[in-house]
């Protein structure tokens, strides 16, 4: 009986489950929305209800699609959204707030708390961040302060944390508290060394280790699914987004490193077991503990806002319909017109760590019109895109021959060929690029001997698509000088 490897990759806007086969193809697909929640100005959130209830949907629906029942499937990997952040009571499974999204900013003045005692890089030795509002640690520590009677359920041992993999993990197999070194490297909280929670920092934060979830490799079996179509199946993967899409683009040798576009767009690069230090604004993480094997290392750059930036044109300013119009309205026009669109809505993450930074479009004329509006937002992931990658060569000391990517806007051709002409690098699309899902599917599928080896993995990847440079040196300066420049115009802008 042919069987298959399911994944639940729970992103930023949406739920998805897919079901690969052997080669690493999509048997089938099935994916929900949810509700992006701004309770005011810097603020996001999720319902942690709502994800569960459209990760059942999924789940139904890509089983039904392609008439599947648990029988068919011989493990299930998991891959979230990473830094998003739940506290829910261990009796009854109900979350005690929404969830605070990665893109949420209301912790800055814990930021600027602690980088005051010390620095913003005075835990970078230890947990490979620096501090910034991205990371759950600081998330954690408003939710125990700013809700009635939190501590007191922490103390007791009623209260439980968890990243959005701890809580799909949690509920499909009733009450297994785990997290894969990969999410928890993106706490604050675990030591990089001994992939441990870290007692020195949860005291520093005043973070009760009791409500943290045990930290597991990213590729074990931790139990089954205990209702559901999926009934009886084991959950054998857990990866964070961004290190799930490296293991899918079979990025296993030191250098090797991809970009996935997404609501934001985050640049890794393989580092093998060795935790290289940035010197260049970049975060050190892991990539991925393969069963007993050592961990991997990646360096990492996350941009915040890309395609968050073609939905910001399509519902706050109505320049488009759909997300997809925005490639045709950028072909409206030659080139940019000299406008550049910075996104920094929340602050600008790497290489720059700018927590007061915001938005801005620079540049602008009578001359300007939608069309350059709409190229230079798509040109703006490209240039975030070659900011993070020039930081990564500095520390890595290597030079990218090829850059793989994936996410939903590798379809873009504009952005594409702007991307490779930018950095001047060949960027290659693989034939397969539901690679998040994919990744998780692998560790999945390595815990349960459906894959037998890196190898096996290795084999699977195609190139669909490469993008060669086809631009001129001169140019090239010319409009990342230009980039630079506007960049700096966002800087200081929020004095809060």
């Amino acid at each position: 009986m042919t069987r298959f490897i399911g994944a639940i990759d729970q992103g930023t806007t949406s739920t998805r489950c897919i079901v690969f086969d052997q080669a690493g193809s999509v048997v089938a697909c099935a994916q929900k929305e949810h509700a992006q929640i701004y309770p005011q100005p810097g603020w996001v959130e999720h319902s942690p209800g709502e994800i569960l209830r459209n990760t059942d949907e999924v789940i139904a629906a890509a089983l039904a699609s392609a008439n599947l029942t648990a029988h068919d499937i011989q493990a299930i990997g998991i891959t979230n959204q990473r830094e998003t952040t739940i506290v829910w009571d261990r009796h009854s499974g109900e979350p005690l707030h929404n969830a605070l999204v990665w893109q949420d900013t209301r912790v800055d003045p814990l930021v600027a708390y602690f980088s005051a005692q010390g620095g913003k890089d005075r835990f970078r030795a230890r947990t490979g961040l620096p501090l910034a509002s991205y990371f759950s640690g600081l998330k954690l520590r408003w939710l125990l302060d700013q809700i009635p009677g939190a501590r007191n359920k922490a103390a007791a041992g009623d209260l439980l944390f968890g990243t959005i993999d701890s809580w799909l993990l949690w509920h499909l197999t009733q009450g297994k508290h785990l997290t894969d070194v990969t999410n928890a490297s993106r706490t604050q909280l675990m030591n990089l060394q001994t992939l441990q929670w870290d007692e020195e920092l949860c005291r520093t934060f005043d973070i009760p280790p009791g409500v943290l979830p045990r930290i597991v490799s990213s590729s074990e079996i931790y139990g089954e699914v205990t209702h559901g179509p999926l009934k009886g199946v084991p959950i054998a993967g857990i990866l964070g987004d961004q290190q799930a899409a490296l293991v899918g683009q079979a990025c296993f040798a030191p250098g090797e490193a991809k970009n996935t576009y997404g609501t934001g767009c985050f640049l890794l690069m393989n580092t093998g077991t060795k935790a290289v230090s940035s010197a260049a604004g970049l975060v050190t993480t892991v990539a991925y503990q393969l069963g007993n094997s050592p961990a991997c290392y990646a360096l990492e750059g996350s941009i915040a806002i890309s395609g968050a930036l073609v939905q910001w044109l399509r519902d706050n300013l109505g320049l488009i319909r759909t997300s997809a119009e925005i490639e045709a309205l950028a072909a409206t026009v030659a080139d940019n017109g000299d406008v550049y669109v910075v996104p920094a809505f929340s602050g600008l993450y790497a290489p720059y760590w700018k927590d007061h930074a915001r938005g801005v479009i620079a540049g602008l004329t009578r001359y300007a019109n939608k069309g350059h509006i709409a190229r230079a937002a798509l040109e703006a992931t490209a240039y975030q895109t070659r900011d993070v990658l020039a930081a990564m060569e500095q520390d890595s000391g290597i030079r990218l021959s090829e850059l793989r990517v994936d996410g939903g806007m590798v379809v873009n051709e504009i952005l594409m060929q702007f991307q490779s002409d930018i950095l001047d690098v060949e960027v290659v699309r693989p034939k397969v690029t539901e690679t998040t899902a994919l990744g998780a599917a692998y560790a999945a599928g390595l815990a349960t001997g459906y894959w037998r080896s890196l190898d096996d993995l290795r084999n699977n990847w195609g190139v669909d698509k490469t993008w060669v440079p086809a631009m001129s040196k001169q140019q090239r300066g010319r409009l990342y000088q230009s980039w630079k420049k506007a960049v700096t115009r966002s800087f200081g802008w929020s004095e809060s």
